[in-house]
């Protein structure tokens, strides 16, 4: 069963392309190292709650937009063995270095998480 790994962040609207060329470079990775896709979504219609919301969850700014991501993988351990080669490419691989390819977002404040699929309705009936 595929497994999902979830993102969302504020990202400075004003950084748009910045932002999906950071999250190019980062799709490419996980794809070399198994993953099936990667979903990167920038926010157009995300309304304040009553209670909580999207914008309260990573503290967004009013000149910042929420962006929802996820990555797809063919199960938990791609997934889990993908993230352990990570840290060893984070000090050789250019796409982990924060001079080349800076953050154009505070990180501090997107919040992630893996997920294990329960239900899955398409056009083909659920699974």
């Amino acid at each position: 069963m595929s497994y999902i790994d979830g993102f969302v962040a504020a990202v400075p609207t004003a950084h748009k392309e910045k932002y999906i060329a950071f999250a190019k470079s980062f799709g490419s990775y996980f794809l070399e190292q198994g993953a099936l896709r990667m979903m990167e979504c920038w926010g157009d219609d995300v309304p304040v709650g009553k209670h909580t919301d999207f914008r309260r969850a990573v503290e967004a700014k009013d000149d910042e937009t929420v962006v929802l991501s996820w990555i797809e993988w063919p199960d938990k351990a791609a997934r889990d063995s993908a993230m352990a080669r990570m840290t060893e490419a984070m000090k050789t691989d250019a796409r982990f270095d924060p001079v080349k390819n800076p953050m154009p977002f505070d990180g501090k404040r997107m919040i992630f998480g893996g997920f294990v699929p329960v239900l899955e309705v398409t056009q083909r009936g659920d699974r």
